[in-house]
């Protein structure tokens, strides 16, 4: 078994990425797991083949967020001076955090556990989450006298509004997977030992689509969360002029007009 902290792995179009430290809850102790996050997603941007991706966790969690025993510790992530450790989130954890949200496929967080922390906002990266009845979500920062360091600030409120997002950050208790379904935080809960077989048959109905269509399409989702809806439509207009000269799109006409003569 390999000990980078994602297992990569890829099946007809599917990237699935795993989590791969169970003994710790999936932790993240430093810039080692987070490289390996940036260089799985690097690695799917680069491959036109991959068209949908999913993320899940080994074992019983998710991912736990930061590693409390090295934050006590004040090693990994929380070792040196006030500016040594800044420039490690921004190295670490936030260039994980811009990659994950730059991912040009659409992505599946399988959420088998809880997520804690990093971990819960690394869901809020993904662009659809289905939850194990196991999972749970909490953004407990303050709870340890911290704050998100990876962007959750700005991610789970889009995922779930202002005053659902500020519930969760400033009491850092934790909702089931009932709740965050709920609230709009996953859009759907099964049992666990459905997760990735749902998981898979969602990211197949995806992957059975156009790539480019699909990382354009992407890609859009992303600009108007962000953008006002003059510059959206530019941004539309030029999207649909390189899509109409894919042959994607004339093999998937050809395909419509076959079904419908």
């Amino acid at each position: 078994m390999t000990d980078e902290f994602i297992l990569y792995e890829q099946d007809e179009g599917i990237a699935t990425l795993t989590m791969n430290r169970p003994a710790t809850l999936n932790a993240l102790t430093g810039v080692a797991e987070t490289r390996s996050v940036v260089e799985a997603c690097e690695r799917i941007n680069a491959d036109a083949s991959v068209r949908c991706a999913i993320l899940t966790g080994a074992g019983q969690a998710f991912c736990s967020g930061g590693h409390v025993k090295d934050l006590r510790a004040k090693k990994g992530l929380g070792e040196g001076s006030a500016h040594a450790i800044q420039n490690r989130y921004r190295e670490s954890v936030q260039r994980m955090a811009l990659a994950l949200y730059r991912l040009q496929v659409p992505v599946i967080a399988a959420v088998n556990g809880p997520a804690y922390g990093a971990g819960c906002d690394i869901a809020t990266m993904c662009d659809i989450r289905i939850a194990s009845t196991r999972a749970a979500f909490a953004e407990s920062f303050v709870k340890l006298g911290l704050v998100a360091g990876d962007g959750g600030s700005w991610l789970l409120p889009r995922a779930i509004g202002m005053s659902r997002a500020a519930e969760m950050t400033f009491t850092a208790e934790p909702i089931d997977a009932a709740t965050a379904r709920e609230w709009g935080l996953v859009s759907r809960v099964v049992e666990p030992e459905r997760l990735m077989d749902e998981s898979r048959a969602l990211a197949h109905r995806i992957a059975a689509h156009p790539g480019t269509a699909l990382r354009m399409a992407k890609r859009l989702l992303r600009e108007g969360q962000r953008t006002g809806l003059e510059t959206l439509l530019e941004m539309t207009a030029a999207y649909q002029a390189i899509a109409h000269h894919t042959p994607e799109h004339d093999a998937a006409m050809q395909r419509l007009f076959e079904r419908t003569s």
